[in-house]
C-alpha cells in the first residue's frame, strides 16, 4: 500500500502543478486578450483622418471621420447629396487618405434642365418668368437686369466650380453682384 499511496501522491501533485500551470497560462492569456481588447478600439476610435468635401453636398465642408472610411461616409458627414449630383462620376466605395479632397460633380446644366421638364424651364425660367439661376443659360441669365454676358458667364463659372447656389442670396459671391444689383435682381431670380 505504500506503494499505492506514493503513486497517488506524485499523480496528485502532479495534477495540482498542471491544473496550476493552466490556471496561470489561461489567466495570463485572457488578461492580455482583454489588454489588446482594450487598447484597439482606443486606436482606432481616436484614429480620425480630415477631409474637405465640396460640390453637390448639402453641407460642404471639412469633417473628420474614421481612418479607413470612404468617400459615401464623408458625403454622408456633409449631409448626402444634392438632386443635382452626378453620383455617377464619383466613385463612393474609394478608400480616403487624411487631407484628401472630395469633390461630388453637379450633373450638367443639359442633364439637369432636360430632368427638369418643358416649356420656359429648359431655357432655365420658372412659370412665373422667374430665372432660375442654377439652369440658366448664358443668355437667359444675360436678359436679367444689370446682368451683361461677363457677369453671366461669371455666374455659370461659378456654379461650374463651386456647385449648384442653395439660395438666391448666394448670388452675392458673384464678383460684381453686391447688395444693391442683387436688389434689383432678386424678384426675378430663383433656385
Amino acid at each position: 500500500m505504500p506503494m499505492y499511496k506514493k503513486s497517488l501522491l506524485i499523480l496528485l501533485l502532479i495534477a495540482c502543478v498542471g491544473g496550476g500551470a493552466a490556471m496561470y497560462g489561461y489567466g495570463f492569456q485572457d488578461e492580455a486578450l482583454s489588454l489588446d481588447a482594450a487598447e484597439r478600439p482606443a486606436e482606432q476610435c481616436s484614429a480620425e483622418i480630415t477631409v474637405y468635401v465640396t460640390g453637390a453636398v448639402n453641407q460642404p465642408g471639412i469633417v473628420n471621420i474614421p481612418e479607413n472610411a470612404r468617400v459615401a461616409d464623408a458625403v454622408n458627414a456633409c449631409g448626402g447629396v444634392l438632386p443635382t449630383a452626378a453620383t455617377d462620376q464619383i466613385n463612393m466605395a474609394q478608400k480616403l487618405k487624411d487631407g484628401q479632397q472630395v469633390r461630388v460633380p453637379e450633373k450638367s446644366v443639359d442633364a439637369v434642365m432636360s430632368a427638369g421638364g418643358t416649356g420656359n424651364q429648359e431655357r432655365g425660367t420658372d412659370a412665373s418668368g422667374r430665372v432660375n439661376i442654377n439652369l440658366a443659360d448664358e443668355k437667359t441669365l444675360d436678359s436679367l437686369p444689370g446682368i451683361g454676358p461677363a457677369m453671366a458667364k461669371r455666374i455659370i463659372d461659378y456654379r461650374n466650380t463651386e456647385g449648384m447656389f442653395q439660395s438666391p442670396e448666394d448670388l452675392k459671391k458673384i464678383k460684381g453682384i453686391g447688395d444693391a444689383k442683387f436688389e434689383k435682381l432678386k424678384d426675378r431670380i430663383t433656385v
